[in-house]
């Protein structure tokens, strides 16, 4: 069953919550100039990260407090402008203490709301990474499964219809550990993370963010499995890097692509904009570019203004709720913000 097929199969539900415009959502993290932000292209922006405390409640680091302050003013220049507290990321701790029972959930989804009102955030984004799987020293159960789901019906019936409740996901394994058909009731909307198929993990190069691939994941891939679940398309969001995935000491074959490597990196795109010395080689199936240095030997796997337009139509095609990004601060110049934006028609 393909992508096209799913998604008719699930438009009567898609046409109780389709947007009136498609969503450009950011990652804001602490090394973003925030007075740089333009509000003006984005309908919402994810402050990335409050944490779980050991308490099982949702705590602010220091600076965040002000921060977000800071963040409120963008309002002035877009009054539509939505904000959100982002919970977690990757090796957030105390997920799986804070869903175990009733009266912890209640304690969490009171804390967060309590900092909602304290700061006049529009609502939480949760990103549990991942229920019922190991990660860098986090606890997991079993019953994380269905613990999310009580989660964030707790959440839900705390927040009411006032606020909003979205999480990030994955696909795959996620799946496995999650339920997916029955928890995004509770939500607005799910942010997929359709990037790091490939890094530090995997034994060779390969892309990081393909639209496509026959025989690995990709952005398709991970949506289709959303949609296979009942997930209005309209509450499902696109995500995109903008931060590229390198590897050095890499094999020449095929211009560095599939082949062993010896360390690496990481790369936002506001350095990958200005290198010299590399090739830019374009994949036509996965829909993706790739950077190789062979004096080097460094092959980089990347989003650019090409792929970027590419999977803006991809959104607009299959009627999915628009297109986040990770995140702001390697764009400071919004090259590619201004790609989503044209891309996905959501003009002011």
């Amino acid at each position: 069953m393909n992508l096209r097929t799913i998604a008719i199969g699930v438009a009567v539900l898609a046409a109780g919550c389709r947007t009136a415009q498609p969503r450009i959502i950011a990652y804001v993290y602490k090394d973003a100039e925030i007075a740089r932000i333009s509000a003006e292209k984005l309908t919402h922006i994810n402050y990335a990260f409050a944490l779980v405390s050991e308490n099982g409640e949702v705590v602010l680091a220091d600076p965040d407090a002000a921060r977000i302050a800071q963040m409120q003013s963008l309002k002035a220049k877009n009054p539509r402008l939505k904000i959100l507290l982002s919970v977690g990321g990757w090796g957030a701790d105390h997920f799986s203490d804070a869903a175990l029972t009733d009266a912890s959930r209640k304690k969490f989804a009171a804390s967060a709301v309590a900092l909602l009102k304290q700061h006049a955030l529009d609502g939480i984004d949760l990103d549990w990474e991942y229920p019922g799987q190991p990660g860098p020293g986090i606890k997991y159960r079993a019953e994380d499964k269905r613990n999310f789901t009580l989660l964030l019906r707790e959440m839900r019936e705390q927040l009411g219809n006032r606020a909003l409740l979205t999480i990030a996901s994955s696909a795959g394994e996620y799946f496995e550990h999650t339920e997916m058909d029955k928890l995004h009731v509770h939500l607005d909307w799910i942010n997929i993370m359709t990037y790091d198929f490939a890094g530090s993990w995997t034994p060779t190069t390969g892309h990081h963010a393909a639209l496509y691939n026959e025989n690995g994941p990709s952005g398709e891939s991970f949506v289709r499995q959303h949609l296979a679940a009942g997930i209005p398309p309209s509450k499902l969001v696109l995500g995109v890097p903008f931060y590229g995935r390198g590897w050095t000491g890499v094999h020449p074959e095929n211009h560095g692509f599939a082949q062993k490597w010896t360390s690496a990196a990481e790369f936002p795109w506001s350095e990958l904009s200005t290198q010299t010395g590399f090739e830019r080689h374009w994949d036509p199936i996965a829909k993706a570019p790739f950077l190789w240095n062979p004096e080097s030997r460094t092959f980089v796997s990347y989003d650019d203004p090409e792929s970027l337009r590419i999977k803006a139509q991809f959104v607009r095609e299959h009627g999915l709720g628009g297109l986040m990004y990770w995140e702001h601060s390697h764009d400071p110049n919004e090259e590619l913000l201004d790609v989503l934006v044209q891309g996905v028609g959501a003009h002011r």
